[in-house]
């Protein structure tokens, strides 16, 4: 397995993985939002041998933030550490550009979601904090939970 940055077939990649993942995108005009914007941001993904089977986009706010804006691996391969990869593979990028801040927007805890359950630990484990919980952010069904970590080596700072 190999992470590779992608230039091409953003919006293709970015659909397959979400429509095989229904448990976490299960809203359809969500999933067409993610397909039309992530073609203009920067993209990583996780190749096993030809297929590729999780990606990571990012959306820059302003020089010192950027968001994974969606994320997604295949779920035969959870568990493998192909998230952590490429959330390390976002954070070196991010780093290079001098971005100091790092942040991710899932489900909240208020609403009970098994799979949104390990999602947030994942975040955690990844070192992502919460900040803020928006309750009407993407409805009043989704609470969203906004998470930030501050990238190294800024983090003494």
């Amino acid at each position: 397995m190999e992470i590779i940055e992608i230039k091409e077939q953003k919006s293709k990649i970015c659909e397959t993985i979400l429509k095989a993942l229904p448990d976490w995108f299960g809203i359809e005009s969500a999933v067409r939002d993610y397909v039309l914007e992530v073609k203009n941001m920067p993209m990583f993904a996780a190749k096993n041998k030809n297929n590729i089977i999780g990606f990571i986009s990012l959306k820059f706010h302003n020089a010192n933030a950027a968001e994974i804006y969606v994320m997604g691996v295949l779920k035969n391969f959870h568990k493998q550490g192909i998230g952590k990869q490429l959330v390390l593979a976002a954070e070196k990028y991010l780093f290079e550009k001098q971005v100091r801040f790092f942040t991710v927007k899932t489900l909240s805890q208020s609403r009970d979601s098994a799979v949104y359950e390990r999602t947030r630990k994942f975040y955690l484990a990844m070192g992502f904090q919460p900040i803020e919980e928006f309750k009407n952010l993407w409805g009043s069904d989704n609470p969203c939970l906004y998470m930030i970590k501050v990238l190294k080596p800024f983090a003494d700072l």
